[in-house]
């Protein structure tokens, strides 16, 4: 039997329903009389008696929110909508309200659903539709019901991926043409035309797993496609003095380093570690851990602890999260700074500093104004900072800079980065190579719809309609879970155990 309760803030706390109403009336030019915004929870597998200890400890603070078991007396002359993630989209209220539900009853863990109510006053069907399409997001959420579901059970069928595409390597240029525009890769056709040439050489066709793989590591996202594209001939035409000089440098650095590497060849990624290769070479990188690891930059240094000099290793990354944050400003922006973290993690690094640049064109401008199939200015803006925010507060991490720049080519394409700085005792760094018989562990939090090919949306050519459909391209960052890790990577005990 499924349990529901309400939750909305009292009046005087009330600040997000305030805001909301602003926005309407402001960027959408709704007419808008009043709203109300009520947190909806479902919840499975609990007694009466632990759900309502659940309501005042759980699902509401008494002394800031209302509850209610019903809300229809309140949506009479009103307009009703309900917003829910789609099904499998990882939520993380629903996610802690089950964990904490949990801990209060010391029993099984119930399943919970959570969803927004939005009650709005003196609203006609157009402007319905119009903040439909401003507070949906059809990457991650939809439009709900008010009935209540006979179960919360979430089915999802699976179909089996590690199939042999068979007649891979027969078909002909027009057949794999076909073939291809109805998989959906990131990679191009002229890049799947030489997976077929490999598997031709080998003499068998690629399981669908393979496929896969190739399509995610091949990708922007994972390998840096772009970044590592041959240079072949550059022309600056109307730019700044200092970019001219700084590519004539360049040229000048790349003539000096490789005399006699005919492997290496002009890229943007040579152009952004080329000085840090020229450093190294005058001997100005003395203390720079290199390693088979290279999740992140890790440096060498001697920390004075309590008198006593300990070797320490300081870990540096950044990240750039610019198509994931364009299409789930939340999401992408909050990820942008988990996978920043994650990488000094992975080197059992504590991460405890972090910086945000971001890029937008102007967020003032009216809801009209908007690029069909983009979301609006504002809420890429506003959203995207709340999700940074929201999981560095979780995760406990300090960001000292916190910059935006407005410029009107970012309506094309957001800027979203993340730059994060760790350190670990040296000690606690176990320098060896995998052997078999290692025990591999996966350990983490559900993080969505995303698995094998989660990452590589952002490589992929997207239009008018790519916002409906790349929910699954959109990885959901979990930040009490990594900050668990970060606090078990701490452990030296726990630490060492890594390879």
């Amino acid at each position: 039997m499924i349990k529901r309760v309400f939750v909305e803030k009292k009046k005087q706390y009330n600040v997000t329903a305030e805001k909301l109403l602003g926005d309407l009336r402001l960027q959408l030019g709704v007419k808008c009389d009043d709203l109300r915004i009520f947190l909806r929870y479902d919840v499975e597998g609990m007694s009466d008696t632990d759900f309502e200890k659940a309501v005042v400890s759980v699902f509401s603070e008494p002394p800031v929110d209302d509850v209610y078991y019903d809300i229809g007396s309140f949506c009479i002359g009103a307009q009703v909508l309900t917003v829910e993630y789609l099904p499998g989209q990882y939520d993380q209220r629903a996610d802690s309200a089950m964990q904490c539900a949990q801990l209060l009853t010391m029993t099984a863990r119930p399943l919970i659903r959570c969803a927004m109510v939005y009650v709005l006053f003196g609203l006609d069907k157009s402007g319905l539709d119009a903040v439909k399409k401003y507070l949906i997001n059809p990457v991650e959420s939809r439009e709900g019901s008010m009935r209540i579901p006979e179960t919360l059970v979430f089915n999802e069928e699976y179909t089996v991926t590690d199939e042999t595409i068979y007649g891979f390597i027969e078909k002909s240029v027009t057949e794999l043409k076909i073939y291809y525009d109805g998989f959906g890769f990131a990679m191009n056709f002229d890049d799947l035309l030489f997976v077929q040439s490999y598997f031709r050489k080998i003499g068998r066709n690629p399981t669908m797993t393979e496929l896969k793989v190739i399509d995610t590591y091949w990708s922007d996202h994972c390998r840096h496609t772009t970044f590592l594209t041959q240079l072949n001939s550059i022309n600056i035409v109307n730019g700044p003095d200092e970019l001219k000089r700084a590519y004539d440098n360049y040229k000048k650095l790349f003539s000096q380093l490789y005399v006699g590497r005919n492997d290496k060849y002009e890229c943007l990624m040579d152009i952004a570690t080329i000085a840090a290769r020229y450093a190294k070479k005058q001997g100005y990188l003395d203390n720079l851990d290199e390693s088979d690891e290279i999740n992140a930059c890790s440096v060498k240094v001697s920390v004075d602890i309590d008198g006593v000099p300990q070797d320490w290793l300081i870990m540096f990354k950044n990240e750039t999260h610019n198509h994931p944050t364009e299409i789930e400003p939340f999401g992408g922006a909050a990820t942008c700074l988990g996978g920043a973290i994650r990488d000094p993690l992975s080197g059992r690094a504590y991460v405890y500093q972090a910086m945000r640049v971001t890029g937008a064109a102007d967020p003032r401008e009216s809801y009209a104004g908007t690029i069909k199939g983009k979301l609006p200015q504002r809420v890429i803006t506003k959203t995207a900072a709340a999700g940074f925010s929201s999981y560095g507060n979780q995760i406990g991490l300090a960001t000292g800079i916190v910059s935006e720049m407005y410029a009107d080519g970012y309506k094309a394409k957001r800027l979203e980065t993340g730059y994060v700085i760790g350190a670990a005792p040296a000690d606690n760094v176990v320098r060896k190579k995998p052997q078999k018989g290692d025990v591999v562990v996966l350990l983490g939090g559900a993080t969505g719809r995303d698995g094998c090919g989660g990452a590589t949306g952002s490589s992929k050519a997207h239009t008018v309609d790519s916002v409906g459909k790349c929910g699954a391209e959109v990885q959901k960052g979990n930040a009490p879970e990594e900050r668990k890790l970060q606090r078990l990577f701490r452990n030296p005990d726990a630490s060492r155990l890594i390879i």
